[in-house]
């Protein structure tokens, strides 16, 4: 997939390598994602970006309320402030996600940033309601531009796809927990100072609003010098070359590149999925949100029951947010989203039907928990199954269909409760109120529900697997299988594998076949591993085992065992068996050592069909190489008992031949391997060009 970088996994900030993201504990996974100087630096930009967005809401409300006069008047005054710093977000969302993919993210930052802090500082200077509306607008237009371009260059500066989650878990604690904790404590620090020491810098109170607003700006402006100059790894693209990427941009006008997101949406059924399953989610959260307050009246438990209810939604979703890393383990996102959102449907039908306030927490912190994975999880999608030439347009129709939605729904819902009279009933005891908040908090569940299924269905690329499996799997907290197919290429000589290999996955990018990926690396050359070893002075046999070991345990942590999470297709040359049948034969070493070394390295990674080139090691010289040694014939007959030790997996073909005879044998080594599996659905339909008489497998 495109769009997310796969950089080595060592840090040379903390000088190791880390491990697998998929099998260790959150704050692991925290603290290696933490470890990319990078990331770690723009976490610290957003701290300071969400500061000031949350700083300018108390701010701005603060200072509107002063400069107007009269109940009324401020009321209003304070909905505008909050209607004018969403109303970009309903209107121009789409052209944050155009600048996002068509220029450079970081001078799109910066440049927001930079004009955020002029507004700021105009606000404070002009001090007019109608300038403090109009710059409040045009702020959170800047806001628009500035989020679609940070979230779609995260994935390229990680280094491995599993690594989005938790980087998308840092980002919503820090912008909706301490930011909200420093900006608000900020703000009353500020404003004590009115109070706590008796200064007023002028009568109207007007001074420390204006102090507020101008430290808002300077925010604003030191995210700016940051991003500009603290932080190059925002250009990152994915690896299209800049050169044909910035043609390909060059020939696309606007109006083509949001007609290119639509099709992209509409032909692709993962997106259109999360699409649909989002709409039903925010329907179903505004509905909610618009409804909370009577509905907490409606449970007869004092004017605390809204708080209870508030802050276990929150719990439940910071416990989904956290555990849902956990859950896609043992579930595919695809499964992952659609299922969190019909169970968050079912939820809030029981919330609508509960009779008492116990029971009501309960549901809703459920329902928090199912409604924070499915929103993780969507993001995780976006920054992992999304190319990165059309995620940015991807995250702004997503953030504006939420805001879009959530406004929306959050309107309509006390007109819909206004329909319903209130009646108050007597269950298991005691006094129940039943009010229109019950009858629409139900049709918000069983549409939440409903579009869950349909979003499901939608983006579930494992069909032929039952549902049932996967969820017993996360009950008995057993690892998800894989969706997509290995093939292992293995021989003893370099180029038979390399050729075999090519011809093979070229072959399988065929009609009706996703991603395949020929898992080919240069840490895999000979040369490049005698460099290493030569580098760090290791000459030993066992030094030279465990380098190549290292270097297989990177490319499936990095390049295999996430694609075929994908579904992809992978076919890799010389994956184990080759390099511990040569170390075998140049070294002397045991091959049981060496094969649990290989176990380890791999995680028990094995193909689901290995292709073993047999050629004679008489024929070598005749392509113009030397005659063979007793190392070729040691080799040859370690593989070929390797291959009569495991016959199920195992399938000799003969290499003798033109490279065009051998690839149909190999060709139809693969297809009788895989007759009568699941995995056979994944090869191309098209057919085999007929192989010779005499020539077999």
């Amino acid at each position: 997939m495109a769009g997310i970088s796969g950089g080595a996994d060592f840090d040379p900030d903390v000088g190791v390598k880390a491990p697998s993201q998929s099998n260790a504990s959150i704050t692991h996974r925290a603290r290696s994602v933490l470890a990319i100087r990078g990331f770690r630096r723009l976490w610290g930009v957003t701290y300071l970006c969400s500061i000031g967005d949350w700083l300018s809401l108390l701010a701005l409300t603060g200072l509107v309320t002063k400069l107007t006069e009269g109940y009324q008047a401020q009321s209003f005054a304070f909905a505008g402030v909050v209607l004018t710093q969403l109303l970009p977000g309903l209107l121009f969302a789409p052209l944050g996600g155009l600048l996002a993919d068509r220029f450079d993210r970081r001078k799109v930052m910066v440049i927001c940033d930079v004009l955020r802090c002029a507004l700021f500082m105009s606000i404070a200077v002009v001090g007019s309601t109608l300038w403090l509306f109009i710059g409040n607008f045009l702020i959170g237009c800047c806001a628009i531009m500035w989020i679609p371009s940070k979230d779609a260059a995260v994935p390229n500066m990680l280094r491995r796809p599993d690594q989005v989650e938790t980087a998308n878990q840092l980002g919503m604690v820090m912008t909706y927990g301490i930011a909200v904790i420093s900006g608000a404590g900020l703000y009353a620090a500020i404003t004590g100072i009115t109070t706590n020491l008796n200064i007023q810098p002028d009568p109207a109170g007007l001074g420390i609003a204006k102090i507020i607003l101008v430290i808002n700006g300077l925010l604003y402006l030191t995210s700016a010098i940051l991003v500009a100059t603290r932080i190059p790894e925002l250009s990152l693209r994915d690896a299209v070359p800049r050169k044909e990427r910035m043609a390909d941009q060059e020939k696309l006008g606007f109006a083509t590149m949001v007609r290119d997101a639509a099709r992209f949406v509409r032909s692709t059924p993962i997106v259109r999925g999360l699409l649909i399953g989002m709409i039903g989610a925010f329907a179903a959260a505004g509905a909610l949100i618009g409804s909370a307050k009577l509905y907490a009246n409606s449970l007869r438990g004092g004017e605390s029951a809204f708080g209870l209810l508030f802050v276990a939604m929150f719990i439940g979703l910071a416990v989904g947010m956290a555990g849902s890393p956990k859950l896609a383990r043992r579930l595919p996102h695809n499964r992952l989203f659609g299922i969190a959102i019909v169970l968050a449907g079912i939820m809030l039908c029981l919330v609508a039907l509960s009779p008492h306030l116990a029971v009501s927490l309960f549901t809703v912190m459920v329902l928090g928990a199912c409604a924070g994975a499915a929103f993780l999880t969507g993001v995780t999608i976006i920054g992992t199954q999304v190319e990165d030439a059309i995620r940015g347009r991807i995250n702004a129709i997503y953030q504006a269909l939420m805001k879009i939605i959530l406004a929306l729904a959050m309107a309509v819902t006390p007109l819909l409760v206004g329909l319903v009279q209130p009646r108050n009933i007597i269950m298991w005891g005691r006094p129940m109120t039943i009010d229109g908040t019950r009858p629409v908090l139900l049709a918000a569940g069983l549409l939440a529900a409903l579009v869950g299924v349909i979003a499901y269905r939608q983006m579930d690329d494992r069909r032929t697997e039952p549902i049932l499996a996967d969820l017993l799997a996360a009950i008995r907290r057993k690892p998800r299988r894989s969706t997509g197919l290995l093939v292992a290429m293995e021989g003893d000589v370099v180029e038979d594998t390399s050729t075999q290999a090519r011809l093979l996955a070229d072959w399988m990018k065929g009609p009706g076949t996703k991603e395949v990926l020929l898992a080919t690396d240069p840490a895999l050359d000979d040369e490049r591993l005698r460099s290493v070893l030569t580098g760090a002075h290791l000459s030993g046999a066992r030094a030279h085992a465990l380098v190549a070991a290292a270097v297989r345990a990177d490319i499936v942590e990095r390049q295999i065992r996430p694609a075929l999470e994908r579904g992809a297709l992978v076919v890799m040359e010389r994956f184990v068996d080759s390099p511990l049948a040569h170390l075998s034969a140049a070294a002397g070493l045991d091959p049981a050592e060496l094969e649990g070394l290989a176990d380890w390295a791999t995680a028990r990674l094995r193909p689901d069909v290995t292709i073993l080139l047999d050629r004679d090691p008489s024929t070598l010289a005749g392509d113009g190489a030397p005659q063979p040694t007793q190392h070729h014939w040691h080799v040859q007959r370690v593989l070929t008992e390797m291959a009569s030790a495991d016959p199920d997996r195992y399938v000799v073909v003969d290499a003798d031949g033109t490279p065009e005879q051998v690839a149909d044998r190999v060709r139809l080594a693969v297809q009788t391997a895989l007759a009568g599996r699941r995995l056979a659905s994944l090869l191309p339909s098209a057919g085999l060009s007929k192989v010779p008489a005499g020539d077999s497998t």
